[in-house]
């Protein structure tokens, strides 16, 4: 008599899933997504910081234009009227192009300012890109005191002069030392607002006056008033002055 394997075969490789299977390959998938998903979260979130860390650098280059076309000097911070200011400037239509850092007022170099991990308010009603700020209290300064030459900046390599802003409302673009005692950016009260946003893991990134530009991991809050996930670079003025 002849087997009926063929038969047999036929019945096994046509037969539909049960419940049970059907549930078995649904957990796997599961299991899969939720092992790749964080994966995915976490390379999402290095391509911003690295995008960032970009941003910032080329910022430091075009300070560092800006003081060839300036006899040595940094851009100033902001004007009296804050219509002028280093990222952006206000027109008299209330609408806004690249500020005084910038030679063009092309949308591209504005975008340059917006850090991909920020999403907060900006700093001002109708600025349309936000997330960083400019060391005010010893490169670019206030108004009525000259800012920073590059010869007087005695560690080029160790002064902060771009980084990641952030506070407690939303993004201050000016960046203050944790000490700031009013020499060159007063009233001194805004420094808590100067902060820097540790948004990138726990990381904030930095660019100096000598143009590189680097994650810092190390936050000093220094008062119960620095928000959280916010700090300074230093404890003292130290990554903030000329010295």
């Amino acid at each position: 008599m002849k087997r009926r394997t063929g038969h047999r075969a036929r019945h096994f490789g046509d037969r539909n899933f049960t419940l049970i299977e059907l549930l078995v390959v649904i957990a796997i998938i599961a299991i899969l997504a939720g092992m790749l998903l964080p994966a995915l979260a976490m390379a999402r979130e290095t391509a911003r910081r690295i995008s960032c860390l970009s941003n910032v650098k080329q910022m430091c280059l075009a300070a560092s234009s800006y003081t060839l076309d300036y006899r040595d000097s940094f851009p100033p911070a902001y004007s009296a009227d804050m219509k002028q200011n280093w990222d952006f400037i206000e027109n008299a239509d209330g609408t806004f192009v690249a500020g005084t850092l910038w030679l063009s007022s092309d949308e591209s170099v504005q975008k340059l300012q917006q850090c991909p991990s920020f999403t907060g308010k900006s700093n001002g009603a109708g600025e349309a890109y936000t997330g960083y700020n400019y060391n005010t209290s010893y490169i670019g300064r206030i108004p009525g005191v000259p800012p920073a030459l590059t010869r007087e900046v005695k560690q080029p390599t160790g002064t902060a002069l771009f980084g990641d802003g952030e506070y407690e409302s939303g993004a201050n673009k000016f960046m203050r030392a944790p000490k700031d005692d009013g020499t060159y950016d007063s009233p001194c009260a805004f420094r808590f607002s100067g902060t820097q946003g540790f948004r990138h893991g726990k990381s904030t990134n930095v660019g100096f006056v000598d143009g590189h530009a680097e994650p810092l991991t190390e936050r000093h809050v220094n008062s119960s008033d620095v928000a959280p996930k916010t700090g300074f670079l230093s404890e003292d003025n130290s990554l903030y002055d000329l010295e």
